[in-house]
């Protein structure tokens, strides 16, 4: 389905040829002065520089040939030589029925779709999330749900921290604290015990002792280091150990994710792209792009024209230890292998910028992929507290996520309560599906890649630019509709307000805002819409009597253009991740 400034630009077009103008000059967009137009185009002051003609003069004859067209309410030609639209409320509403029916609203799909995998989780084993773990989350669901959205296949990939030296930190430690277990008896044959010999919490105790520990204790950092060689040449004690450690972190980590609704179609782990590791240094070697540098095996990634300087990508350190960027290269030779994207997408922190440069740089020149397959890696900015630093406890440590989540919860529960609304049954529910609003609407309607405040009390707040507004506004709708009745056969009708045709109008952008965001995997640019049409619906609920409108006839039409930005509003948030309750 043609989005609607695109039909009246071919319409504008076609005038302006007619007038023995280029057509090209007949480009229309969406007013930026909506107190005089709903839509203007501006052409004909470039063409009075090619056609030697005064601008006005032009967009007089192009105008005389637009009236009488079934599309406009009216045309006007303003000084200096700007065209001013109107758009007919039948043809606006004719749009609107078409939208209306179609699938996915008329979304243009895309003409080719694609296999994307998106990295967006990076979480470490053995640890718990955090609130540094958010953002990732947050928006790389919410952009593997747009991509999809438009017809792409793609693959969420969480890609754990789950080998190194944290690994081999645990190890020891459990061995200091309990050596009679069969995992550090080189003699045992047996079946190692069904049972973990931790818990989570007691897993994220040890970690960070060990760690601790490690820099005040040579022995035990020596300890440590020896246990991650003999897990990674396949200790069998060790690496049942690893089993039990990874089967303990990852059931929590679901559950963690899953409570932001969170999730990921691939499961893996830095220790899967271990056996990708020697192959791909092998490849980078056959390509003749390494080189030694005082000892270390590196990929020069500098390229003429580079304003600043960009270190070699480091493959192997002198001692023979491998990197992140190790790690990262033989992932891509691993996703490549397993699932031949056309993209590979990374969310991460914008403090690494610098190494996905050298990753990716490092990436193309040992041929690892194929040119055509894209490398993007969208950095984004810190959630900050009050203070303008990064977000911490009361007490200055960095807070766990499902403390944040609790926290934000708790607070929306309390206003629920006070308010009196909600069944008391369906509080805690009701609490929770605000609260992930408030939490993932607060973040989203940010510019990744700048930082922000997280403010509390103003992401929770029932009015303005805020997730609970939003959904505010839907629960409205749903409380009118639920009165009317069945409103899925209802069509939409010409609008008989300015209320009426502003929603309308705002309406009949769904697409523009969603291909924009899409283009630019900007999920900021759907909550800036989403808050705009929220505005004008609850402007005309305001205005207009819908249930008590004596006109069936027109009552059906403005539950009809309600039920529309109900289902929009809808499809918009499931796309950011949340949804909305019944009442609140």
């Amino acid at each position: 389905m043609e989005k609607l400034v695109d039909l009246i630009s071919e319409e504008v077009s076609k005038a302006f040829e007619n007038a023995g103008f280029d057509a090209g000059f007949g480009k229309v967009t969406v007013s930026n002065r909506p107190d005089l137009c709903e839509f203007q185009c501006n052409g004909s002051l470039a063409a009075a520089k090619q056609y030697h003609k005064a601008p006005i003069q032009i967009a007089q004859e192009v105008a005389a040939l637009l009236q009488g067209s079934s599309s406009f309410e009216s045309v006007d030609a303003c000084p200096p030589g700007f065209l001013n639209f109107k758009l007919s409320p039948d043809y606006l509403a004719a749009y609107l029925e078409n939208m209306r029916t179609a699938e996915k609203f008329g979304v243009t799909q895309e003409a080719q779709p694609q296999t994307i995998v998106i990295d967006y989780g990076g979480p470490n084993v053995a640890k718990p999330l955090h609130v540094g773990h958010l953002r990732s989350a947050i928006i790389g669901e919410t952009l593997k749900r747009l991509f999809r959205f438009f017809g792409n296949t793609v693959i969420g990939d969480i890609h754990m921290g789950d080998w190194g030296l944290q690994m081999g930190l645990i190890i020891a430690e459990l061995c200091e604290r309990q050596p009679e277990l069969p995992y550090f008896d080189d003699s045992f044959t047996g079946d190692y015990p069904a049972q973990a010999p931790f818990t989570i919490s007691e897993l994220e105790e040890i970690y960070p002792t060990a760690s601790a520990k490690s820099k005040e204790d040579e022995v035990f950092a020596a300890k440590a280091h020896e246990a991650t060689h003999q897990l990674q040449i396949g200790k069998r004690g060790y690496k049942a150990l690893w089993d039990k450690i990874m089967e303990v972190s990852v059931a929590d980590l679901k559950k963690n994710y899953a409570s932001l609704n969170v999730s990921f179609e691939s499961w893996l782990g830095e220790s899967d792209a271990e056996p990708y590791i020697a192959p791909m240094i092998e490849k980078m070697k056959q390509a003749g792009v390494t080189e030694l540098s005082e000892g270390a095996l590196v990929v020069p990634v500098q390229e003429a024209g580079d304003t600043k300087e960009l270190p070699p990508c480091i493959l192997v350190k002198s001692d023979g230890a491998t990197l992140y960027a190790t790690t990262d290269l033989a992932t891509i030779m691993q996703r490549m292998q397993d699932n031949s994207p056309d993209r590979i997408f990374y969310v991460t922190d914008k403090r690494q910028n610098l190494h996905f440069e050298q990753v990716f740089r490092a990436a193309r020149k040992g041929a690892l992929l194929p040119e055509a397959v894209r490398l993007d890696h969208l950095g984004f900015g810190t959630m900050n507290g009050k203070d303008g630093k990064p977000f911490k406890t009361r007490a200055g440590g960095v807070m766990r996520l499902e403390a944040l989540i609790a926290e934000i919860t708790e607070f929306v529960r309390a206003k629920i309560a006070d308010n009196g609304t909600v069944a008391q049954d369906k509080i805690d529910e009701t609490a929770r599906l605000i609260a992930m609003a408030a939490l993932k609407y607060g973040d989203l309607s940010n510019l990744a890649t700048k930082d922000y405040i997280f403010d509390i009390d103003r992401f929770s707040a029932f009015e303005g630019n805020t997730g609970p507004y939003i959904l505010y506004t839907i629960v409205r709708i749903k409380s009118i509709l639920s009165r009317y009745g069945d409103a899925s056969a209802l069509p939409i009708l010409p609008p008989d307000s300015p209320e009426a045709k502003s929603l309308m109008l705002t309406l009949s952008r769904f697409a523009d805002n969603l291909q924009l965001a899409y283009r630019d995997a900007a999920p900021n640019v759907i909550c800036a819409y989403i808050y705009e049409l929220a505005g004008c619906a609850n402007k005309f609920y305001h205005e207009t009597k819908i249930l008590t409108e004596p006109d069936e006839k027109k009552q059906a039409g403005y539950v009809a253009l309600i039920a529309l930005a109900k289902a929009v509003l809808e499809t918009s948030i499931d796309i950011l991740g949340f949804e909305a309750p019944e009442k609140m």
